[in-house]
Parts: structure tokens; sequence; C-alpha cells
């Protein structure tokens, strides 16, 4: 059998990344070891950056009812006094921040959207055992039950976690640690609290977390000390022990479920091998304390599903699938350390540092500034790519752009997404009205007028999307005015010029992930697209290489 892409596991990462590839017709194969999606919850935080995914997938409405909206964390040391909490408000991209989930629940959506996708074959109960490559393709050997076949294809990604079958069998090293530390997970049936919001305790003695989930479920998670075994863990006595002060009354609970799991914090030395890929959890593992595993999985979907559509179509080269180790692999890594140090955080066992950090958490709570900015969350990296699909800023040195002392470029990172209007509806967001694929936002300008018959036919044969930006007051007369193909949006709120008033340019090419791949002065729009052409290894439309 050939196909275009064979992904190894059913997990988040190769569930969205086959759905992407599902948008794009790509025929895609997705096998899975297990006969079922695993049912017991993992990860419980999904982001504002996962989400707008989902709502690119066009699956959000069906996440949504699985989520718990803006969850606030308080961090407590061991006297239950309040040093810490996280709760950010705004919505950048379009989405509230912090969001507690069910994870089961959400990747059964993902796993339902495949249906959607002729091209799409998903295989449950078909694990791979050999693999073999060559310059343009690979060939995995899977075992169905007692029968074992192979499947050819161009591209074959591995994500099937951390124990990684395609990583290990290419020798590709997992560099990073196991933590000591292990965790002891606990979630219960009609949550026996019901407070919305999450709790994480560092208390030097046993460190903990607790969590509302949607549909009743409430998760703990407790510290096991060094000189406890995993067995404990089906001992009930030693779990209403943990709970006795968490509950009024343990043996009440109605407990679905509980597991010791291990802190593991590991980054593969590459990303990929030949026409092998890795991404997700067979790429990077973390402590699950910041909860950005789950999510940084999804980010590497999303980086990776546009550019293997753009290859395996022929609109780009090969080359363009190494720019996304050149983009992911740093953001990880901060991804990576940041959960480290929460968790060092809140299952810290000494009595000094713990003394040490309340006395820090004091300081920062009379600093208003600073307080606003651990409460927003602003700790947490925001993807900025430097390499890759990225052409970098050339500010301009003209007396009628005056460019601020602190500028910096938002070339790498995520364009926002505010709600906005048209003439058809008055109160939608931005990528619900442009699409997800390529986009150039002109503000105060017709697009179309700024860019030359060649760009205009190699934009057409993309399908990206020509977007004139006006304030929301001047949107009739824009729209009545408008060239072919060119899609007015208003800015009712004022979000968007504000985001312009703010930087030396007025036009911004943003690519099918949503990140600015360059931002330039109008005039300059022509000459720009040229260079995020060159960038991201595109053809020209003639030069397309048919599959």
């Amino acid at each position: 059998m050939n196909t275009d892409v064979l992904i190894i596991g059913a997990g988040p990462t190769g569930l969205t990344l086959a759905n992407l590839l599902g948008q794009h017709g790509v025929r895609t194969v997705l096998i899975e070891a297990l006969d079922e999606l695993i049912d017991y919850p993992r990860a419980v935080g999904i982001d504002d950056e996962a989400l707008r995914v989902m709502q690119s997938i066009g699956l959000v409405d069906k996440v949504l009812p699985h989520t718990v909206p803006d969850q606030q964390v308080r961090i407590v040391n061991g006297d239950m006094k309040i040093i810490a909490e996280i709760n950010p408000t705004t919505r950048e991209f379009g989405w509230p921040r912090r969001n507690g989930f069910v994870q089961p629940l959400v990747d059964q959506v993902l796993l339902e959207g495949l249906e959607r996708f002729e091209t799409v074959d998903v295989r449950l109960g078909t694990e791979a055992i050999d693999l073999a490559y060559t310059d343009s393709e690979a060939t995995v050997t899977v075992k169905t039950g007692e029968d074992t076949s192979q499947i050819t294809a161009r591209y074959v990604v591995g994500c099937e976690g951390g124990r990684s079958f395609t990583r290990t069998h290419l020798g590709i090293a997992f560099e990073g640690e196991t933590r000591k530390q292990r965790g002891l997970v606990i979630d219960v049936a009609d949550d026996p609290i019901g407070m919305p919001h999450a709790v994480f305790g560092g208390d030097p003695t046993r460190g903990y977390a607790t969590l509302g989930l949607p549909h009743g479920i409430r998760r703990w998670e407790f510290m096991m000390l060094d000189d406890e075994g995993e067995e404990l863990v089906e001992s009930d006595e030693f779990v209403y022990g943990l709970l006795a002060d968490h509950v009024p009354d343990p043996r009440r609970l109605n407990i679905i479920r509980r597991r010791v799991y291990t802190h593991h914090a590991r980054l593969a030395s590459r990303f990929r091998e030949g026409p092998v890929i890795l991404a997700g959890d067979a790429a990077h593992v973390m402590p699950v304390v910041a909860g950005q595993g789950w999510n940084s999985c999804i980010r590497d979907a999303m980086n990776l599903g546009w550019k293997l559509a753009a290859v395996v179509k022929g609109q780009a080269s090969d080359a363009l699938l190494d720019t996304y180790a050149e983009e992911r692999r740093d953001h990880v890594k901060a991804m990576v350390d940041l959960s480290v140090g929460m968790a060092n955080l809140v299952t810290n066992r000494s009595k000094l540092r713990s003394a040490a950090r309340d006395a820090a958490a004091a300081v920062v709570d009379r600093l208003p500034r600073l307080k606003a900015y651990v409460s927003g969350q602003g700790f947490k990296p925001m993807p900025r790519y430097e390499r890759g699909v990225v052409v970098p800023a050339r500010v301009p040195r003209l007396k009628s752009v005056p460019v601020a002392e602190d500028f910096k470029s938002a070339v790498g990172t995520l364009f926002p997404q505010p709600r906005v209007c048209t003439t058809a509806a008055t109160d939608r967001l931005l990528d619900d009205v442009t699409g997800s694929g390529w986009r150039i936002f002109v503000w105060n300008n017709d697009p179309q007028q700024l860019v030359d018959k060649e760009n205009l036919e190699r934009l057409e044969a993309l399908g990206a999307r020509l977007v004139h930006l006006v304030p929301a007051s001047q949107l009739p007369w824009a729209m009545e005015n408008a060239g072919d193909g060119v899609h007015v949006v208003g800015d009712p709120s004022g979000v968007i010029k504000s985001w312009f008033h703010q930087r030396p340019f007025s036009a911004v090419v943003v690519r099918p992930d949503h990140v600015i791949a360059a931002e330039c002065l109008a005039q300059d729009l022509d000459s720009t697209l040229e260079s995020v052409f060159s960038a991201a290894r595109l053809r020209r439309p003639k030069e397309y290489i048919s599959r």
C-alpha cells in the first residue's frame, strides 16, 4: 500500500495532524497500536493557542463542552496561605488562555472528526514493528492481530508517545532527565468540592494539586515520597489518608481511577531523519505541572501540518520540512524548562527553600506590576520563531513613520484574533471570516493594488486570502469598492487599529498556522512577498510537482 503520509500514534498530535492533512486532501494513514483511544485523563489543561487550532480544523464547537474556561490557579504554601494567583483574562487569540478539560473526550472529538475526510484511513489495533527508509520514502511493517503487512509512504510521522518506536528505531537520543519525584493521580466522579478553580499546594511535607474538571470530575495529584512503593496506590486506606485533609469524608468518594506517573523532562536530539519526522511526546516530554505537554503536541501538529501538505502537493520543496525542527525545538525547550521550574516550585520538600519561596511571593504581592505579570501568565514562553519561514523586519527610517524606542517586531509570533465584522456578520472571530490559510492583512489599503500580477497568481495558487482591514465605519464603502477576491473586514472594537498603531508597518503576511511570516509598509508588500516565498521554499505555480 502507498500513501502520502503515515502517522504512527493516535494521540493528540497524530489526531490533530491527520485532521489538518485531511483538510488539504492529503492521502493519510493513521495507525494506533491500541484497539481504542486511551480512556483515562492525562492532560487537564488546554490553552488559547490549542483552542485556536481546534477552531482551524472545524471542531472547536464540539471541544468546548468538555472545557472549563478561564480556570484560575491558586498556589498555596504549607499553611494554606495563597502565595500567588494565575488568572489571565485576556483574549489575544480569541479564546480563554487557561481552560480545564477532559482529554479523552476531546481526543474522541478529534478521532470522530476524521470521518469527514475520504483521504484519511484510521487503523486502530495496528502496531508498527519495523521501519526502513530511503531518501524519498519510508516503509513501515505493521502488525494487526496475527497479520503483518507493509505501508510505504512519502513521509512517516512518529508521534506515539515518550516510548516512541520510531525514535528508538532511528537511534535518536532522548536527552534530559527522569525526575525522582513520582506523582499519584486520583480522579473522582461526583466532585465533592465543586469549586471551579485549581489549587497547587507547595507543601514541603507533600506537594499536591487539585483541579475541578468538566462533567463533575475532580482530579488530585499527590507527590509520592521516596520510600512509598507504587503498590500503595491500590490501598484504599493509603488513598483515604492522602485525601483526609481535602474532603469531609474520603470514604464516600466515587474514585474512578488512580495511577502513579513519573516526571520526565526530555527532548529529542533531532526531529527528522530523511522522510521520517518526530512530533509530540515522541519528540519531547515535560512535567505535567505547567499543563503544556498536550498543548505543545498541538503546536507541533499545527506547525507541521501545512508544511507537509505544501510539500506533498508539490507547492514547496522538501527543504520546507527542515524548518519544522528549526522553529519548534527552541520553543519546546523553553516549555520543558518552564515545566521543570514550576515542578520545583510545588514539589520542593526543603523547608528552607519553601520559606525563601514564600518570602519572594510576599515581595511580588506588594509590587502591582509584577503581581499582574504573574496573574496574567506573562512568564509563559510564547512562540517566537527567529529562524525558518520568517523574514526579519526592516524597520523604516522615514520621517513619516516614527518608531518607538522599545519597538519589537512581531515576526515569528502569532497574529491576534479579535472579534470583527463584515457586511454579513457583526460579531465573528477573525479566523472564521478569513480562513486559516495564507493571508495578507493590510490596514486601510486594498492589498490587490499593492501586489503585481505574478505574485497575485502565486497567492491565488496557494489559496491565500487578501484581507483589507478597515474601521467598522468604513466597511460599506470599502466593500463596495473592493477588488475581486479581496475580503473586507471591519474592526468594530479598534483592537486591530491599536495593534497596527504600535508598529511602523501596515501590511502583514500570515502563515496557515497563524504565525506572522513578515511585516512591512504597504509599498514594500510586493518585495516582501518574494522574500516570504523564498523562506517557505515555495515554487511558482508552473513549477508545482504533481504527486
